[in-house]
């Protein structure tokens, strides 16, 4: 029996927000009542968009209400390469192996040994290659065909995902000594400045990725995410920490909440992603007292 099996039968609605997921029938439900079923599915509350207190519950609320062409340009993981440029420097960006319109397009003779592809419209989708020699082609056509066709808007009616090209992207493979994956450094800016900071860490392991979360004075907070454990260490702070948080305060300036992810590698520093809606709002703390506190700090009006 799968994981996945298993949480829907402990979690029985969560089969009912499957059900209006992958139906096509529910794309007829307008953003806002979508939102708010999918709300009430997921975290078992009323959402409350008339006077928003929680952190999920502003976010469910940025969704709706705070629509700007530019967000589409930064969810897209081709197109924000430009603006990263400009904003920050080129120097900032994981090097470009090449974008493709479909795995037909895809040369993998010209590609090095390890690369990283994912499409550049969705979030979670991607493929690390550590031996190009042992690619699965057959099984990685099927995978890039599938994310190709995927509307991810209408999974959580995120808009800015509404318009993007679907495309594939091919970047340089980066993995330190330790072989566990890098740390991924997740700033959470809250109209324009860096509140906490997330850490992913121990992705290639079998267990899984931690996220560890720390204040903006590099303090461990007495908080984490429901479903993703703290690692039970501390992870020294990042050599160019302020580095990245002066870069945040740039990107995200004028923006009412942004996660700006980086990464260290042999002491210099690389974008991730932005993602304006962590977990797209459903996203569980423990305590979940800190739903509020991270509400609190979020302005929206």
């Amino acid at each position: 029996m799968t994981s996945k099996l298993k949480k829907v039968l402990k979690q029985p609605q969560l089969l009912l927000h499957l059900l209006i997921k992958k139906a096509k029938i529910f794309r007829l439900l307008s953003d806002e009542t979508y939102i708010k079923i999918n709300y009430k599915l997921r975290l078992r509350q009323k959402l409350n968009l008339s006077n928003p207190q929680s952190f999920n519950e502003k976010l469910q609320w940025l969704k709706l209400y705070n629509r700007k062409r530019e967000y589409s340009l930064l969810v897209d993981k081709f197109e924000v390469r430009n603006y990263i440029a400009e904003t920050i420097g080129e120097k900032y960006l994981i090097p470009l192996l090449g974008v493709y319109n479909c795995y037909d397009e895809i040369n993998f003779d010209e590609l090095p040994d390890q690369f990283v592809l994912k499409p550049n419209h969705t979030s979670g989708d991607v493929y690390i290659c550590k031996d190009k020699s042992k690619i699965n082609h057959s099984k990685l056509r099927r995978d890039i065909n599938k994310w190709l066709k995927r509307e991810y808007f209408w999974v959580h009616r995120e808009w800015p995902y509404k318009n993007i090209k679907p495309r594939i992207i091919c970047e340089k493979y980066m993995v330190d000594e330790t072989g566990l994956g890098l740390n991924d450094f997740k700033l959470m800016c809250f109209n324009g400045k860096v509140k906490c900071t997330f850490v992913c860490l121990n992705r290639e392991t079998k267990k899984g990725v931690n996220i560890d979360i720390y204040d903006q004075n590099w303090n461990l907070m007495p908080f984490g995410r429901k479903h993703r454990t703290n690692s039970g260490s501390l992870t020294t702070v990042p050599q160019k920490y302020h580095e990245m948080k002066d870069l945040a305060h740039k990107i995200s300036e004028y923006i009412p909440f942004v996660r700006v992810d980086f990464y260290e590698f042999k002491g210099e520093l690389y974008f991730g992603e932005i993602t304006f809606y962590p977990g797209s709002g459903y996203e569980e703390f423990t305590p979940n007292s800190y739903d509020l506190v991270l509400g609190s700090w979020l302005k929206i009006h």
